[in-house]
């Protein structure tokens, strides 16, 4: 049995998701299933998993539009596509969109095992960390540590983090943590910022290590 990796599989053909679950649950894996790409999204926001199973095809936000969102916001999740489609351009499509490998189906069940494993070998390498003093993020995991203290960060916590760690001792403008962080298609505002700035204070607790630069923006460690 493998160890406990969390899998999110994506599907909107019920029967090929429960398939995909049991089929992974078999090999010991931790799975979550979501029915379209809208809740894929808000399932990696709530918890980022270690490997994401996505089919291309599904109504309204695709399979292809998650992986390029998820790209966007600098999540660097192993991304297996699942497709009925096999021509040469659909696979470039797939790819160019930032998925890690690409399955046509119908496939054999030992095929989608033996590419899982391969993903989460290639995720499981030596991590990049960013670091301020006691506080640490891994980039692989999207996951944080103060002290010895876990700190649990939904996706966008995680990425507006990185961005003040890599941007230590300077001032991040709102408008620029809008456009990192949410991406210059969101139709979130300002006000998204300060509500995501206050929720990270809190889960980095005390003493605090971001500061408001009042009407300008926010900086780590002045």
């Amino acid at each position: 049995m493998t160890s406990m990796f969390r899998v999110l599989v994506v599907d909107d053909d019920r029967p090929i998701s429960r398939m995909l679950e049991r089929t992974l649950a078999a090999e010991g894996y931790g799975v979550e299933v979501a029915a379209d790409g809208g809740a894929a999204l808000a399932a990696v926001e709530r918890s980022v998993p270690d490997l994401l199973v996505l089919d291309v095809a599904m109504p309204g936000l695709d399979g292809l539009a998650v992986c390029r969102r998820l790209r966007r916001a600098g999540l660097a999740l192993p991304i297996l596509l699942l497709t009925a489609r096999d021509a040469v351009h659909d696979r470039v499509a797939g790819l160019d969109a930032g998925a890690d490998d690409y399955l046509v189906k119908p496939f054999a069940s030992e095929e989608l095992l033996a590419r899982a494993r391969a993903l989460l070998r290639r995720g499981s390498e030596p991590s990049e960390v960013l670091a301020f003093g006691d506080l640490v993020l891994d980039l692989r995991t999207r996951s944080a540590r103060r002290g010895e203290r876990e700190i649990h960060l939904s996706a966008r916590e995680a990425a507006l983090l990185e961005l003040l760690l890599r941007n230590q001792r300077q001032v991040v403008s709102r408008p620029l943590a809008l456009e990192r962080v949410w991406g210059s298609e969101s139709a979130a505002t300002l006000n998204a910022v300060d509500r995501c700035v206050s929720d990270l204070r809190r889960k980095l607790g005390d003493p605090p290590l971001i500061e408001t630069v009042r009407g300008v923006g926010f900086v780590l460690g002045r």
